[in-house]
């Protein structure tokens, strides 16, 4: 039995009051909304009523699919095909990182205190994780193999927790703690990850902003994270009723740890998107209560003119791209522990650089205006929420057809391994073959969203 899903009243079982900013917010955080907002915005496109963009035919998401599914069997021409996740990049060159993790920690650390370490490192990996930029590699010394981008961010985010520096106890260097990231200062981070004149990061400040950003939210939530306040806090929290023996019965969804992720830390996020006590047609709600309180925090959620919805809910186009990239990742944190995770299709797509640029590049998602692919954007301009709600409910659309190339079922790749496997790489490859790598639109990133 797993614990109740928070985004229902598990005594009323109503869904939160939309005309209330926490109720508004709550609703918000459900990928069944960044779902079904995503489908109708795409329902919208094709019946010609976007200005911003057309959407390509059946023909072209076909065309899609199979070179999505060709991508996959070079990829993975043998066994399983595994979960989308940050672990991927820990992979990188050939190195077993997660071995080289376990080792450090020894072979009398208990299971329990192994998936909190995990958790640690995967949280601040993934928080680390958007677009380093085209200039910048990271070198590992111990194998000598040059990385760029995400691998790249992976491997210097993994050398950085084993290191200790996400930790404020030098006799536990491998944790992550909330003193540790409110301590972090950006040239430490900088220099962990290389940076120089030579060699820049996209967005090394935003990226250190938001790590004691998290590391106040760790702090001021004991009752989730511990009184160190430690990432690996979210394990405890989901699996302590089950004590402290997990046993092989334990279960949880990947919405409650969604869930959880986005309740606890969506206060982290710098832009200032958040539920207010400002009504839909600009006037006060009763209460006057301030879009500063934590709760009505909604992080990676857009306004689109476009979008409807019940009460304060109305013009948000939610994504919550890296909490759901999280997530993804902790999926196998929870597993290797023995802790199942059922429900993977609640989550969805991730509407980024590689997955939206698969569907511009493959002729699914086309600009009205081909000189929109010239210019600079900023992550909350429509043009940008669109295409990243494009691409969600594209993924939902094309990975039923790359499971029917492939002659899989849903269960047996869903869309977390068709991502993997996948639309992800698929995106890249054409972007080498097109771009040199370079993704089809320019974005303006602090690091905390692409």
């Amino acid at each position: 039995m797993s614990a109740p899903h928070r985004d229902i009243d598990p005594a009323t079982e109503l869904t939160p009051d939309t005309a209330h900013p926490s109720g508004a917010a709550a609703v918000l955080r459900t990928t069944t909304e960044v779902r079904s907002r995503a489908h109708a915005l795409l329902a919208r496109a094709r019946r010609g009523e976007s200005k911003w963009f057309r959407i390509g035919d059946d023909a072209a998401l076909e065309d899609t699919a199979r070179t999505v599914a060709e991508v996959t069997r070079d990829r993975y021409p043998w066994g399983p095909i595994p979960y989308h996740s940050r672990w991927r990049h820990f992979e990188a060159g050939g190195v077993d990182r997660l071995k080289q993790l376990d080792e450090l920690l020894g072979a009398d650390v208990h299971e329990r205190e192994r998936a909190r370490t995990r958790i640690d490192l995967v949280l601040v990996s993934v928080l680390l994780d958007a677009g380093a930029g085209a200039d910048w590699h990271y070198t590992e010394s111990a194998s000598g193999q040059r990385f760029t981008r995400s691998e790249g961010l992976g491997v210097a985010s993994f050398h950085a927790f084993t290191s200790g520096l996400f930790s404020s106890d030098a006799d536990h260097p491998l944790r992550v703690d909330a003193a540790g990231l409110r301590a972090l200062v950006t040239d430490r981070l900088g220099a962990a990850f290389q940076v120089s004149e030579n060699n820049p990061v996209v967005g090394l400040a935003g990226r250190a902003m938001l790590l004691r950003r998290l590391g106040e939210a760790l702090a001021d939530q004991p009752e989730v994270f511990g009184e160190a306040g430690r990432p690996g806090g979210l394990f405890d929290a989901l699996v302590g009723p089950y004590g402290p023996a997990v046993p092989a019965t334990a279960e949880v969804t990947a919405h409650e740890i969604l869930t959880l992720v986005l309740d606890s830390l969506s206060r982290i996020w710098p832009a200032a998107n958040a539920v207010d006590s400002i009504a839909a047609d600009g006037s006060d709600m009763p209460g006057g209560i301030p879009s500063s309180n934590p709760a009505f925090a909604l992080g990676d959620c857009w306004r689109h003119s476009a979008v409807t919805g019940p009460g304060l809910t109305n013009g948000w186009m939610p994504f919550h791209k890296l909490s759901q990239w999280l997530t993804y990742s902790l999926l196998e944190p929870f597993e290797w522990a023995g802790v199942r995770v059922s429900g993977l299709g609640e989550l969805t797509g991730l509407p980024e650089y590689r997955n939206g640029g698969l569907f511009i590049d493959s002729g699914m998602i086309v600009p009205r205006d081909a000189s929109m692919l010239e210019r600079s954007w900023k992550v909350g301009d429509e043009f940008i929420v669109e295409w990243r709600a494009l691409t969600v409910a594209l993924l939902d659309e094309v990975a039923p057809r790359v499971c029917k190339v492939l002659d899989k079922g849903s269960d047996e790749l869903p869309l977390a391994c068709v991502l993997e496997g996948g639309t992800w790489a698929a995106g890249r490859v054409l972007a080498q073959r097109l771009r040199d790598g370079s993704p089809p639109l320019r974005i303006e990133s602090d690091g905390t969203v692409f």
